[in-house]
This record gives structure tokens, C-alpha cells and sequence, in this order.
């Protein structure tokens, strides 16, 4: 994996020395505004194309997951398996600036679990603090790690994600120990940013959306990574498609473990 990774533009430098220690101290890390003008004007056409195709049944593919604890949510807008609709997509698992970050979570043997899209509507949104494992887990023996592509401006009226850092270390689980894990926490912070900006965090951490209060829904795309050892939420090599393997390199084939 590591000449894989240096393929794709991954060297010791992808991340500055602060860079690195800031998201093992705190677990989570802005990498700055990754996507362009034009291509977050490319993503989000092709996404609400998506959302007119697919209607009721957007999201169905996290419906067949037994990996996915809470597959549907009433109060976000859905969109699973990007990999295989657009090449609009492929960034989002091959940036070599976010690559880096999920080898220094999880090692140099990791690949895309899924790559998903959630929209918290107007009014809705919130959700327990939590963390994308079933059980609590070492500080060296993470398991997966996420990263949080933000297509409108993230703030705190709209439902900015909210996260505690350090909570990654504590080998605790939000709901052992928090008498109410939807009410705000001390220590959480709010991830505010402009659209185009990446969020890595590690998945172990404390985090889960807030309210949107605005009128407008408030988009994003999560490209989820796991450990080589661990299973996918979308088992890609069951869904996909032809034309994508086609169209992908040799190298992203490996992310996918296709």
C-alpha cells in the first residue's frame, strides 16, 4: 500500500508535522478547501440528478448493509454508492491530501468502506453524539475513519456537524456515559467551513449533526475508509459496475479492494 499511496501523490509531506499531530491529539482535521468553484457546481448538479432518478428509493443500497446501524434517517436526504455514478465522484477517495490523513488513522492497509451522501432538510438534522463503531476500541487499533466533504458552507445555523475532541482516546463509548448524548456537549466543537472544504475525523471520535434552522438543506459527501482487516458498508466488489472499473485506475481499484 505505501507505493500505492505514493502513486496516487502521497509522500511524508502530504501532511505537515502539525497537521499529523493535531488530528491524533484531537481526532479530527480541516484540510482546507480541497474542491473547486466549479467542481462543487459539478457535484451538485449531478446530485440533485441523482436525487430526481432515484426519488423514494435514494439510499436503497445502505438498506442492504448489515454494517450500517441506521441505514434510513427521517430528517436527511440520502444517496449511496457514488463510486459508481459519476466520474464527478472520483475524487473523493483518491485526493491524495485526504488519503494521508486515513493512513495516519488506520495504517497503511485501508480502503473505501462507502461513499455516501446526506443532506440534513430544513428543520431536521440532529443526532445523538455517537461514533461509526459498535464497541469502544484501543487508541492503537482504530478501525475506521471518515471524511466529511462539505458542499455548502458549513456554520452553526444550518446543522455544522459538531465533534469532541479527543473523545477518540478515551476507549468510552457517548452513551456509557453521557446522560443525554443530543444535548450540547462542553467540550464539542463546530465544524464551520466554506463548501469545498475536508474535514477528516477519526470515526472513534464523539460527533453527530446538529439542527438546521435555516430554509435550505445542508449538503455533504462522506467517504468512509475502514482497515484492510475490516468489512465494508458497501461491499464494492458486489456493486461495481463495468464501466467503472473501466474508467478508474489500477491504483483506485486497490482503494476499492476490487
Amino acid at each position: 500500500m505505501h507505493t500505492l499511496l505514493s502513486k496516487l501523490g502521497v509522500t511524508e509531506a502530504t501532511l505537515s508535522s502539525a497537521e499529523k499531530a493535531f488530528l491524533a491529539k484531537n481526532g479530527y482535521l480541516n484540510l482546507g478547501k480541497l474542491l473547486s468553484d466549479e467542481q462543487l457546481a459539478s457535484i451538485q448538479q449531478r446530485l440533485k440528478e441523482l436525487m430526481d432518478e432515484e426519488g423514494e428509493n435514494s439510499g436503497s443500497e445502505l438498506m442492504d448493509s448489515p454494517y450500517i446501524r441506521h441505514p434510513k434517517e427521517e430528517g436527511a436526504d440520502r444517496l449511496a454508492d457514488l463510486v459508481n455514478k459519476g466520474v464527478a465522484f472520483d475524487v473523493f477517495y483518491t485526493h491524495p491530501r485526504v488519503l494521508a490523513a486515513m493512513a495516519e488513522v488506520l495504517g497503511a492497509e485501508f480502503k473505501l468502506s462507502s461513499l455516501n451522501y446526506r443532506a440534513a432538510k430544513p428543520g431536521k438534522g440532529l443526532q445523538k453524539l455517537h461514533v461509526d463503531w459498535h464497541e469502544a476500541v484501543a487508541a492503537d487499533d482504530f478501525k475506521v475513519c471518515n471524511s466529511i466533504w462539505l458542499l455548502d458552507d458549513f456554520f452553526e445555523e444550518n446543522g455544522a456537524t459538531r465533534i469532541v475532541p479527543g473523545t477518540h482516546l478515551t476507549g468510552e463509548m457517548p452513551q456509557d456515559v453521557l446522560a443525554d448524548p443530543l444535548v450540547t456537549h462542553p467540550k464539542e466543537v463546530l465544524i464551520e467551513a466554506p463548501a469545498g472544504s475536508v474535514f477528516i475525523f477519526n470515526s472513534h471520535t464523539w460527533h453527530g449533526g446538529t439542527n438546521n434552522r435555516t430554509e435550505q438543506p445542508r449538503r455533504a459527501i462522506h467517504s468512509y475508509f475502514c482497515r484492510k482487516d475490516q468489512p465494508q458498508q458497501i461491499d464494492q466488489k458486489r456493486y461495481i459496475q463495468p464501466e467503472t472499473l473501466e474508467r478508474i485506475s489500477p491504483m483506485a481499484r486497490v482503494i476499492l479492494d476490487v
